[in-house]
């Protein structure tokens, strides 16, 4: 992501892109946004099904690490957004995959609702008809079947699809990087491949555009996944059987990271300089010292003190601050594949992490040793915020998206 020069009269400090987060006691406005407490659902008296805050390691409901408010009026007018982090609170599911879920809530209103039925029915195949008579009608209809699909424009065309990342009002103008797949802009529903024609006499030109479009259909069926009704939500038991939650604390400020371009990076606590008439130290040693010097680690430390109190780092579209890069995560996200939606078989984009301080919050006043070890929790969601399958219009949704966790790495301790 971009820094750009703040508004600063010294000219010493640089501001980014990235909205950071702060803990406080007092809720102000902003109710919504929190760390720890229980969630606040889309609809109080629908709540989505618990086997989505389930800890897929024990099976056991998971605590609440994180609620916030993620409305974009300019990017998805008339979309009611929250994110949902959770965690297993249980000290043997730790460092294993799925012990921490993220879940995202979305609402569309009727205004939005009808802008998107409006872009299913251009989807829609039309009837074969004889060649002057379908060249007629794509003249009349416009964009054809790649434009509407894709966002590609015919050749001699300019333009490019309207769902860039330029309309994002958090984002540096650059696509995102951690992308996999492309998909149906206009529709949450998955397209379906177009019914094979009743075999009229060919042309070659016809076969080949015949061939075309089956090569679109196929290509974008091999990202979604099949449209099935869903299993039978699970009810929430009884708020007595449910696990202790974190204590609650609002995320009330905010303001864009500033930085001071000038800090030196200093050398980690448990490093010194070596004489140089000292011995040749072992491999071990070497070994320890190249972790401690881990050029990202080190990166992400330098981010963190200056500003040291921030909870979480948000800029829906941009790049999140890697913890490692030798871990699982950090060498999914650095080859760019962080996985598609599943839904729509459309894209993911970074949103959001939580940073080490969000321990610290959460943890106030516990004095056991045997607390959370994450480094860094990114959240990737849905590029186009699309609907679940099965909801209505006005009826609050809830689909699961990718968290990464990179877990504290032990030798370097909290």
């Amino acid at each position: 992501m971009a820094d750009y020069a703040s508004d600063s009269s010294d000219g010493e400090f640089t501001e980014t892109n990235v909205l950071l987060g702060y803990a406080s006691k007092e809720a102000e406005e902003d109710t919504i946004s929190k760390l720890g407490g229980t969630p606040d659902w889309l609809d109080a008296d629908k709540p989505p099904s618990a086997a989505l805050a389930r800890c897929k390691v024990c099976k056991d409901l998971m605590a609440l690490l994180l609620q916030l408010n993620g409305e974009l009026p300019e990017k998805f007018p008339s979309h009611e957004r929250r994110l949902y982090v959770f965690a297993c609170r249980r000290a043997t599911c730790r460092r294993k995959a799925g012990s921490v879920r993220a879940l995202r809530g979305v609402r569309a209103w009727k205004d939005s609702a009808e802008t998107t039925t409006e872009g299913e029915k251009k989807q829609k195949k039309p009837e074969a008809k004889s060649e002057p008579e379908e060249k007629k009608k794509k003249e009349e209809d416009g964009p054809g079947l790649g434009e509407s699909l894709f966002g590609a424009k015919p050749l001699g065309q300019a333009g490019g699809n309207p769902f860039s990342s330029g309309a994002n009002p958090f984002s540096s103008g650059s696509s995102n990087p951690f992308s996999t797949s492309s998909s149906n802009p206009f529709s949450s529903q998955p397209a379906k491949p177009a019914a094979p024609a009743e075999k009229p006499a060919a042309t070659s030109a016809s076969a080949a555009s015949a061939s075309l479009s089956k090569t679109f259909a196929e290509t974008l069926a091999l990202n979604t996944t099949p449209a099935g009704p869903p299993p039978p939500p699970e009810p929430w038991p009884e708020k007595s059987a449910q696990p202790t939650p974190y204590p609650t604390l609002y995320l009330a400020d905010a303001d864009y990271e500033t930085l001071d371009p000038t800090s030196t990076t200093k050398l980690p606590a448990n490093v010194t300089i070596a004489d140089a008439d000292a011995p040749e130290p072992s491999a071990l040693d070497r070994e320890a010292f190249e972790s401690a010097m881990d050029a990202t680690f080190q990166k992400f430390a330098d981010r963190m003190a200056q500003n040291p109190e921030q909870c979480i780092r948000y800029e829906f579209g941009g790049s999140p601050l890697l913890y490692s890069k030798s871990d699982e995560v950090g060498e999914l996200l650095t080859k760019r594949t962080m996985p598609g939606c599943p839904n729509c078989g459309g894209r993911r984009t970074f949103e959001v992490q939580l940073t080490p301080n969000a321990i610290t919050e959460l943890e106030e006043g516990d004095l056991s040793l045997d607390g959370m070890e994450w480094g860094t929790i990114i959240v990737g969601v849905c590029e186009r915020d699309c609907l679940p399958r099965h909801v209505g219009v006005e009826e609050a949704g809830y689909l699961e998206e990718w968290a990464g966790v990179q877990w504290e790495e032990l030798s370097k301790g909290k």
